[in-house]
């Protein structure tokens, strides 16, 4: 995972699934049960639609520099995909 002040990239695959989700998040986390405490605190930052080697654009409006981690989250299944801490 690459981080800029404007985009997310992630180099590499990802298994396929429907309703994915990247958030930023300050806690790096590594399972649902994980995540679920702190999601509410967690940044969405975009819908995920390809499954390798992608680019994400970040909204204006999000400092990277609050968070650590960024964090795949499906949403229709509640499960955890993967996550990368970044700093």
């Amino acid at each position: 995972v690459t981080i800029s002040n404007k985009k997310i990239t992630v180099n590499g695959e990802i298994a396929p699934g429907p309703d994915y989700k990247l958030y930023l998040t300050s806690e790096f986390t590594q399972h649902e049960d994980e995540f679920l405490p702190i999601k509410d605190r967690a940044k969405y930052i975009a819908e995920v639609k390809s499954f390798e080697n992608f680019v994400i654009d970040i909204p204006s409006n999000v400092d990277v520099n609050k968070y650590n981690t960024v964090v795949i989250w499906c949403e229709s299944f509640k499960e955890f995909i993967t996550a990368a801490q970044y700093r």
